[in-house]
């Protein structure tokens, strides 16, 4: 394909900003279009569930670049428009103004829709916290004394339900799962963080099921949440939080690939879809990263900044950058988590440090391991030592966990000793 006059990026969030950054910095020339539905400039979604749930919040909380910058990089932000229909034959995109635009090249960074739960009222009193627009309604809700319910324990919830017991509401987690963030996290993290929670007055309950919801028709938001064992949580407000539908509207009327498994766009390790001239990144691709595996759909930071640079590479033939080592981090409970690789089947977890779940600041370090290679790593405030051991993750250098294990063992030299060993 011939380099493209006109690049339309549809979603103006992490991955559409990040992508028309990456275009320029290639050094392409030719025009740039973002359309986002919402009325804000790209921004970052991990202060959502935290610095934007204060009490008084900058409404440019989060922005990836200023105003200036998108003049000066003479990039087109369309806000609070969306993108209607997508014709591929004729290569043009209706908006809900009215207007069609033409693309030799889109790039659809679309995202996701917070979940709902239908047997909640239809009340502003029930929240989800998918936009900085939630975060504000949320947070503007949060006073001392009301009770809120977040139903979901995951990543957001967590974080959303801290941040509301720091501003003094009564919160209660209810998830479905028998243990915190059990999918990412290795059964002993996921007990230290449960009973991190009970030591720090957060009413987490694990294995339950919301079986009704009965509002008060008396009083605006006051409902009564029935569990499957028979009790009730009373609640002022109800943050949602059970997961992310990407949002393949577009792609769906335009016959595009998608993945019956994951719900995304389906693309190549390039983030082309099965369009020649669309791609797609970001929350709403499901992509082949290698020939043989299944389709993954990955919702973070870091995978939002990936596949924005392989998509605009792509676009513009440039070589493909490379992947860094799957990361991702979270502050939760008053600690920050940052978690190197994935978990698998049959790890052998090795721990460095002890943290009791009270300490005002824990710090340990867990390391899964295949085979002696570390292949899963989880730091409690200890970010920094495991961006020292990102080479033997990414180099699959064998370790002796005895010596990991030993605290008076420096992780510089540990690294470098491991590091000179035979293959």
């Amino acid at each position: 394909m011939l380099t493209p006059k006109t690049i339309l990026i549809i979603g103006a969030g992490q991955t559409g900003a990040v992508a028309a950054r990456t275009l320029r910095d290639l050094g392409y020339d030719g025009r740039i279009t973002i359309i986002g539905n919402e009325p804000h400039l790209p921004y970052e979604r991990p202060p959502l569930s935290k610095a934007a749930l204060e009490q008084s919040v900058d409404p440019a909380i989060g922005r990836l670049y200023p105003a200036e910058f998108y003049s000066e990089q003479d990039i087109e932000v369309i806000n609070g428009v969306s993108a209607q229909s997508l014709d591929t034959q004729r290569r043009e995109v209706g908006l809900s103004d009215g207007r069609t635009l033409t693309y030799d090249a889109c790039l659809l960074a679309t995202g996701g829709r917070a979940k709902q739960l239908p047997m909640l009222p239809r009340s502003s009193a029930v929240h989800t916290l998918r936009t900085l627009d939630d975060a504000m309604t949320l947070g503007s809700a949060l006073k001392p004394g009301v009770r809120l319910v977040v139903i979901g324990g995951g990543f957001l919830g967590l974080e959303a339900g801290w941040s509301a017991k720091q501003r003094g509401a009564h919160v209660t987690v209810l998830e479905g799962g028998p243990a915190l963030l059990g999918r990412v996290l290795p059964a002993q993290v996921s007990d230290w963080l449960s009973q991190r929670a009970q030591a720090m007055g957060l009413d987490v309950r694990l294995g339950v099921a919301v079986t009704s919801v009965l509002a008060d028709t008396s009083a605006e938001g006051k409902m009564a949440i029935t569990l499957g064992d028979g009790s009730v949580v009373d609640a002022d407000h109800v943050l949602v939080s059970v997961g992310l539908t990407p949002d393949t509207t577009l792609a769906r009327a335009a016959n595009l690939s998608i993945c019956a498994k994951t719900g995304g766009v389906l693309v190549d390790r390039h983030c082309r879809t099965s369009n020649e001239y669309i791609w797609a990144a970001g929350d709403c691709a499901s992509q082949y990263q290698s020939p043989g595996d299944s389709p993954v759909r990955i919702e973070s930071w870091q995978n939002a900044n990936t596949q924005a640079a392989i998509a605009a590479a792509a676009i513009l033939n440039a070589p493909r950058p490379a992947v860094p080592y799957p990361w991702f981090w979270t502050d939760q409970l008053g600690c920050n988590i940052q978690i190197l690789g994935a978990p698998s089947p049959g790890l052998e977890y090795v721990l460095r440090g002890d943290a009791a779940p009270d300490d005002t600041v824990p710090k340990c370090l867990y390391l899964g391991l295949r085979d002696g290679v570390p292949v899963h790593g989880v730091a409690i405030n200890a970010g920094g030592d495991l961006r020292v051991l990102r080479p033997l993750f990414e180099q699959s250098v064998r370790i002796r966990a005895e010596v990991f294990a030993d605290t008076a063992t420096g992780l510089k030299p540990f690294v470098k000793s491991c590091m000179a060993q035979p293959a």
